[in-house]
């Protein structure tokens, strides 16, 4: 990360007793501190409902919160000095009065130009009324200040509500305020794949239809829907990881290069590759999109509930756990090529990758069967094991010229003195910067809803479209390991390690 010289400003954190500010955010935060990112006058400025003092929330938030380093108490009781609190209630205009009153006097306190991040870190339903109110109350005027809004997903819960929601904040702030946080983004493993791309031309010149036979990115996850299963009913795997997380990925592998690396730009191409997304039929749609849901089952001797007997879950629930498109991208470079996606929950490991799948070399010179020799294939790991693998033929020593598929991997926990940074700590970095890059623009979260929203239609509307079981702990319905065409062709099922890839599988 780099140390550009960053501005004074207070982040306010909506939400700032709830778990993603816990578990997350102030973390990052104090990372950022600790690594000397932080200017000397920054301030964090807690707001909920709960009604708590500075150093009650100091202490709940820095001095007690189980996920900083106990250790380091010297440097946690400095860094909470930096961190105060005001109580609100977010539905209430009044509160915006004292939040402002409350900010004014800290700028004045601390010395600092009124600059501000306003991190969303609420229910989505109170996107619209925090944005509505801070306008009210001029907290998004940057005639003394930068002002910017950080953005939680989910952005809407399908078409018809992400376009109200951008329509209502755009009335309150600038496009170039609003910061749609996807972590996703944050890994340095998926902005690594810009860099693959367009900085080595061993692969820019290979990176099209001519070339590559097919692009899988894989989602998964072993746990179920834990203790938020009132939420996820209401959600899917479609809403909460397809539409924004996975396309996200598919716009960083399908873009053109972009004419300089920064935020428009890159934005500006990521908008074509939405643009181009060819939309699926009523036929496709009951073809090439898998909905699952995991049952009950015993995985590893262990006994595991299904998807329909969590709480808070419908007990007839047609909710799916699990989701599978394969689709096509209609532009020059990707013409034919097919792109497919999956994600679920109760999956055999945690996981999450990109392959790209080079077409085969089709002379049949080291085959004894007389089939086109094994492919290459680039594997992008987001998590976890982070890292870059390549697969390629060399020949088995001895006699002969048989042919083994071996590894060539980059991973970065061998970078023994580079600090790689969570995905929140490089995002809120960014923000603080003012750099967009990483963060989803209002057009390409539409045109994302664009393409997913037939498909929730089709699901709600039409209840003969099956919802297929599958036992907990195995890699999603039957159906889906077979959406994949051609002879012998099937789903990469990663394992956690992507040391010894192939060779050794804890699974």
């Amino acid at each position: 990360m780099s140390k550009t010289k960053i501005e004074d400003q207070v982040l306010v954190i909506f939400g700032a007793s709830g778990d993603l500010t816990m578990r997350k955010l102030i973390p990052a935060v104090f990372n950022l501190y600790k690594r000397g990112f932080l200017p000397q006058n920054y301030q964090v400025l807690g707001v909920s409902r709960t009604h708590y003092t500075d150093q009650e929330y100091q202490k709940l938030a820095v001095l007690e919160n189980p996920h900083l380093p106990t250790l380091e108490k010297d440097e946690l009781a400095v860094f909470a000095q930096h961190v105060r609190y005001q109580a609100i209630d977010t539905a209430d205009i009044t509160g915006y009065h004292t939040l402002k009153e409350r900010l004014d006097n800290l700028f004045k306190e601390c010395s600092i130009s009124k600059n501000c991040i306003f991190y969303l870190s609420t229910p989505p339903s109170l996107y619209e009324t925090i944005g509505a109110n801070l306008s009210k109350v001029g907290l998004n005027k940057e005639s003394d200040g930068w002002k910017r809004v950080i953005i939680e997903k989910p952005f809407g819960y399908d078409l018809a509500s992400a376009n109200a929601l951008n329509e209502r904040l755009l009335n309150c702030f600038q496009e170039n305020q609003l910061y749609r946080i996807d972590h996703y983004l944050g890994k340095e493993t998926v902005q690594n794949l810009l860099v693959t791309r367009f900085a080595n031309s061993i692969f820019e010149p290979l990176w099209n239809r001519n070339y590559i036979q097919r692009v899988e990115i894989t989602s998964a996850e072993s746990v179920g829907v834990e203790k938020r299963g009132g939420y996820y009913d209401k959600s899917g795997a479609m809403r909460d990881m397809i539409q924004n997380h996975l396309l996200q990925l598919v716009a960083l592998v399908a873009m053109e290069p972009p004419a300089k690396m920064d935020a428009t730009s890159i934005r500006n191409e990521k908008d074509k590759v939405f643009q181009a997304i060819r939309p699926l039929t009523q036929e496709e749609i009951r073809k090439d999109v898998i909905r699952g849901q995991y049952m009950a089952s015993t995985y590893k001797e262990e006994a595991m509930t299904g998807y329909r007997e969590e709480t808070g879950v419908a007990p007839e629930s047609r909710t799916e756990t699990f989701a599978a498109i394969k689709f096509f991208i209609d532009n020059w470079r990707w013409a034919d090529v097919p792109f497919y996606i999956r994600t679920g929950k109760k999956l055999p490991t945690r996981v999450s990758e990109v392959v790209i799948h080079f077409k085969p070399n089709h002379h049949h010179l080291f085959s004894d069967k007389k089939l086109p020799n094994q492919q290459n294939i680039l594997v992008f790991r987001i998590q976890p094991n982070e890292g870059i693998l390549l697969k390629f033929g060399l020949k088995v020593p001895g006699t002969g010229v048989n042919v083994e598929s071996v590894n060539m991997d980059f991973l970065y926990e061998d970078l023994s003195n580079t600090y790689v940074p969570e995905a929140y700590e490089r995002l809120l970095l960014d923000c603080m910067q003012g750099d967009a890059t990483l963060y989803a623009r209002g057009d390409s979260v539409l045109k994302a809803w664009e393409f997913v929203d037939p498909i929730l239609k089709a699901w709600k509307d039409d209840p003969s479209i099956p919802v297929y079981g599958y036992p907990a702990g195995t890699w999603g319905p039957e159906n889906a390991m077979n959406m994949i065409e051609g002879e012998g062709l099937k789903w990469r099922n990663p394992c956690k390690n992507l040391t010894n890839d192939g060779i050794y599988c804890e699974l």
